[in-house]
């Protein structure tokens, strides 16, 4: 009679999900290895100012865990030109951001309800 082991992992970091398995028996085994990308949470904010010449908003927002950022008011470029024409200051948001070439890059943006 063959033997079966199963082993089952599963790590979470930085938005990501790792989760691998292992069965195998006395004669051999199988690997599969799974990654996926966990969705990420939009952070909460609040539109300090907007400067559409450089195309970025000033934002005072609560914690981006993705980011790995605490509370903070912070200058972020968009990725879209029309998301100035959403908001204006003062407006209660949630948004994404995303480090793109070096740039911390806001690419969600929607108002908060």
């Amino acid at each position: 009679m063959k033997a079966l082991t199963i082993f089952v992992a599963a790590v979470s970091f930085s938005g990501f999900t790792v989760t691998q398995s292992y069965a195998g028996y006395e004669s051999g085994h199988a690997a599969a290895l799974q990654i996926a990308q966990a969705p990420s949470a939009l952070a909460d904010g609040e539109v300090r100012k907007v400067n559409e010449d450089a195309q970025k908003l000033t934002i005072k927002h609560g914690p981006i865990p993705s980011l790995d950022m605490p509370p903070m008011t912070m200058v972020y470029r968009v990725k879209d030109p029309a998301m100035l024409d959403q908001v204006k200051p003062g407006d209660k948001i949630k948004f994404s951001a995303d480090k793109i070439g070096g740039t911390y890059t806001i690419t969600t943006l929607e108002p908060a309800k």
